[in-house]
């Protein structure tokens, strides 16, 4: 009986490693380059002062923001309307590439 649980449990990990795949930063490329770059640059440090800065970011952050404008939990009609058909592969692929880009540290006085 021990056998068959810890052969299920092996089972159950692979199946769900392989199902989980790892987030490709570089596959997110063209997507910030066709839409997200407009609002938050390329480097996730948008210009634009009213625009949230994504690089440097933790990338479960990132994916959980993402999420969250996708389901509704986080309220932004622009937002909204950009991530409504984003995978959940594309999330972590968009939070893995901002995550990996500068973070620029900005001080309000």
């Amino acid at each position: 009986m021990k056998a068959i649980v810890k052969l299920l449990l092996a089972v159950c990990a692979l199946c769900s490693a392989a199902m989980c795949a790892a987030a490709d930063p570089k596959a997110a490329l063209p997507r910030v380059e066709q839409v997200c770059q407009a609002c938050h640059g390329m480097d996730g440090n948008s210009q634009i002062a009213d625009n949230p800065k994504l690089g440097g970011q933790y990338p479960d952050y990132l994916a959980k923001a993402l999420r969250d404008y996708q389901s509704g939990l986080r309220k932004n009609p622009i937002m909204a309307g950009f991530v409504d058909k984003l995978s959940n592969q594309d999330i972590e692929n968009l939070a893995a590439y901002y995550a990996s880009q500068p973070a620029v540290v900005v001080t309000k006085h």
